[in-house]
């Protein structure tokens, strides 16, 4: 076997917000990928809206970075669990794994998913404890974390004999030794180049490049990213298409790109180990193979884990719908989904009962909120299902989901969250107290306990609290979990809202529309302050008499309305409900508008759970 000296490939892994995009910042600048005249932003690598908005990565990127006459080629993978299809694509590029750790919050539930995979595929792991710089950072105590976790998923005596390096990405600086502080990040680079194996390869094999992942260009269409394992691809070369269905078809490269820093350009080749962007594919999905034409030899199609909730996207039924956005037919919504399961490995598609419905099937709650953001900027008009999730029979037994949850707390809040999670079904694993005031809980709940948790859990923890979870496997239905506790207020009748119906209404309830909006009925406004659902009149005017009252130069005083994000109202919404998405507006509403329609629907449904069958 012959190698590329010249080259190292990479993925860098974390759990979500532990400062790898700020890391690639400083690795970027360092490395002089910027020019004197170019403007250095920040978090570079978060290139769409919604990942500036929201401070997290959704889409794995490549970049490269050369230092000291090796191309670094470094793939920034997402860190919230519920995109973990993309960073098991990520693996599939890469010879090791950077594992980033917060100096302060140590190993996360995300941290284990990944650190798994890697194990699994015997990808060689440099660990580096990132945020040393933090007031609050506990080094040792970290490190001793990392460990314990390396050990508790079963890593051979090799992989426990990791690199360590320590880090401030903020500032740019990376040390091998706590007692002689780093100027810049070269000890980073030079452990990277190290013990990260170079690309090996068979001299004289003919082509082999995997899909792994895909992407556009205006100019040139779809564009499949591959890593090319054996021999060299060319650009206006004849290669065969080893498709996902097993037939083999004779295509042309059209366009070859090589990622040179942040930026595609364009090549005329490219050997082993290269991480290229081909074009001249139309059609082409992740998993399938571009081989030699004369000599084609597939490499096996990728897997990922299997989605863990569902949800119903249909068109927006609404009586106000059409007013916001351009794009609003079964046909359009249904081309949509259909086009994100090409790009994204960890979503599933099926038809319902209703000819403008689908279910969808993902990771968790924020990869389909994030799915359903996405479409509503590009001009949809949605109406989406409360998530639930997908069980599978397993010997007999119908098994549910389990997430592993990590929690953050201070102290004073210790009680009502182990209160809150009991009645949600869930195991403590095991509970730290670090000596800070803070306490971290670990337990094992069922997915179902967790739809709608995150919303009270920042209540009681006055927004405090920090949660994170990850999907633990398989265990049996562990029955019935009590849904929310409270009703909702529900509109009787179309029209604008009046303060002076609000006023009336806002001691018993929290509003959740300001006055002057248009309401339909069967329109959830607001939130009972007890069970059961109440329907109002929220658009009763006061009667104008020619007679002057004593009290009519009163101040009337609302009280500001609650506005829910997507995320916190698909968390909200009780299995009756159900939410208008468009451009400008995100409603909350009765899936049986008309009031006897919701009372016969609901003598129909039956109080056992209806569990979500895979597939």
């Amino acid at each position: 076997m012959s190698t590329r000296s010249d080259l190292r490939n990479l993925a860098i892994v974390a759990h979500v917000d532990h400062g790898k995009t700020t890391l690639v910042d400083a690795l970027l600048r360092q490395s002089g990928a910027f020019g004197a005249h170019e403007e250095l932003t920040d978090r570079v690598m978060d290139s769409t809206d919604l990942e500036k908005e929201k401070g997290i990565t959704i889409l794995a990127k490549n970049l490269s970075v050369v230092w000291e006459g090796v191309t670094l080629n470094i793939v920034d993978t997402p860190g919230h669990a519920d995109f973990g299809g993309e960073v098991e694509r990520a693996l599939t590029m890469v010879d090791g794994v950077m594992l980033l750790v917060d100096a302060s919050e140590g190993p996360l539930p995300q941290t284990r998913f990944v650190l798994r995979k890697a194990l699994a595929d015997d990808l060689p792991v440099i660990v580096v404890i990132n945020k040393i710089d933090r007031p609050d950072a506990r080094i040792e105590a970290v490190l001793d974390e990392v460990y314990e976790l390396f050990m508790d998923l079963d890593a051979k005596d090799h992989q426990l004999d990791f690199p360590i390096v320590y880090c401030s990405g903020r500032d740019g600086s990376a040390t091998l030794d706590l007692a002689n502080p780093g100027t810049d990040l070269g000890p980073l680079c030079d452990v990277i180049i190290e013990h990260i194996p170079a690309p090996e390869y068979t001299e004289g094999h003919p082509l082999q490049a995997w899909v792994t992942n895909l992407d556009a260009n205006p100019y040139v269409g779809r564009l499949a990213l591959c890593r090319v394992f054996e021999g060299t691809i060319r650009k206006g070369q004849q290669v065969a298409w080893c498709r996902a269905d097993g037939t083999i078809q004779r295509a042309k490269v059209a366009e070859l790109f090589l990622t040179k820093n942040i930026e595609r350009v364009a090549v005329d080749s490219a050997g082993p180990g290269e991480l290229v962007a081909v074009a001249g594919f139309e059609d082409i999905t992740i998993g399938e193979t571009l081989a030699d034409a004369d000599d084609p030899r597939p490499l096996p199609v990728i897997t990922v884990d299997e989605p863990a909730l569902s949800m119903t996207i249909g068109i927006n039924t609404s009586p106000l719908a059409g007013r916001d956005g351009t794009k609003l037919t079964a046909r359009q919504v249904k081309n949509r989904l259909e086009s994100e399961l090409v790009g994204n490995v960890s979503i599933r598609m099926s038809p319902t009962d209703r000819p403008d419905a689908w279910e969808v099937q993902a990771r968790g709650e924020l990869q389909l909120a994030v799915l359903v953001e996405t479409m509503r900027r590009e001009g949809f008009e949605l109406t989406v299902g409360k998530p639930e999730v997908v069980t599978r029979e397993i010997d007999g037994t119908v098994c549910e989901p389990v997430e592993r949850v990590t929690i953050d707390v201070p102290d004073e809040h210790l009680g009502v969250v182990t209160q809150l999670l009991a009645t949600r079904k869930a195991r403590m694993q095991d509970m730290v107290n670090h000596g800070h005031g803070w306490v971290r809980l670990d337990y094992l709940v069922p997915a179902r306990g967790l739809i709608g948790f995150r919303t009270e859990f920042l209540t009681e923890t006055r927004g405090t609290g920090v949660l994170s979870h990850i999907f633990d496997g398989y265990e049996p239905w562990a029955g019935e979990i009590r849904a929310r506790s409270t009703g909702s207020l529900v509109a009787d009748r179309t029209g604008p809202t009046t303060t002076y119906a609000m006023v009336n209404l806002q001691d018993r309830s929290t509003m959740m529309v300001g006055p002057g909006t248009d309401v339909y009925c069967g329109m959830i406004v607001g939130e009972n302050s007890r069970a059961g659902d109440m329907d109002v009149n929220i658009c009763r005017e006061k009667k104008l008499t020619n007679m002057r009252a004593s009290s009519s130069d009163n101040t009337v005083t609302l009280t500001p309305h609650r506005v829910l994000s997507l995320e916190h109202a698909l968390e909200y919404i009780a299995g009756d409900e159900c939410i208008e998405v468009t451009p400008k507006h995100i409603r909350l509403r009765k899936v049986e508008l008309d009031p006897l329609d919701r009372v016969r629907a609901a003598r129909r449904s039956s109080s056992a759970p209806q569990p979500v069958s895979a597939g």
